[in-house]
C-alpha cells in the first residue's frame, strides 16, 4: 500500500547512528545518502528515508503518529528495542511485550527516535 514513508531530522548523522543501529537488528543494512542529502534505508521491499525538511524549518514529529516496522519474531523486536536504546534513541509506551488487540496478540516495543519521532516495532503473536 505504502511505497516509502520519510521522517524529518535536523541532525542527519545522529539520525544515521539511530537507524543503522535499528535496521542492523532486524537484518537490514546501514544506510546511504543520495545526492540530496536523504539517509536512505532498504529493507523487506520497503523504503524508508530521513530528511532535513525542505523549507528549511526544524523537523517535527508527527502529534499521534507512529511508524511500524514489521518484525519476524519477538525477539527480533527486543532487539530492535535495545538497539534503538542504545543509539539515542528512548523507549515510550509500555515496555515491549504482548497487547492483546481487535487483531488478536500483537508483539509491540515502541520507541521516539533522537528527533521525537515515534516508532513501532510488531510482530504478529498470533
Amino acid at each position: 500500500m505504502f511505497s516509502h514513508v520519510m521522517v524529518g531530522a535536523d541532525d542527519i548523522d545522529r539520525a544515521r547512528i539511530f537507524y543503522d543501529a535499528l535496521f542492523q537488528a532486524m537484518g537490514g543494512k546501514p544506510g546511504f545518502t543520495d545526492d540530496r542529502g536523504r539517509l536512505i534505508y532498504m529493507h523487506n521491499g520497503g523504503l524508508f528515508l530521513v530528511t532535513k525538511p525542505i523549507n528549511g524549518q526544524a523537523a517535527t514529529c508527527a502529534n499521534g503518529g507512529t511508524i511500524g516496522f514489521s518484525m519476524a519474531t519477538p525477539a527480533e523486536a527486543d532487539a530492535w528495542h535495545a538497539a534503538g536504546v542504545a543509539a539515542g534513541g528512548t523507549t515510550c509506551e509500555d515496555p515491549p511485550g504482548i497487547r492483546e488487540s481487535g487483531f488478536g496478540p500483537l508483539y509491540l516495543a515502541y520507541l521516539r527516535d533522537p528527533s521525537g519521532n515515534k516508532l513501532c516495532a510488531m510482530h504478529r503473536a498470533g
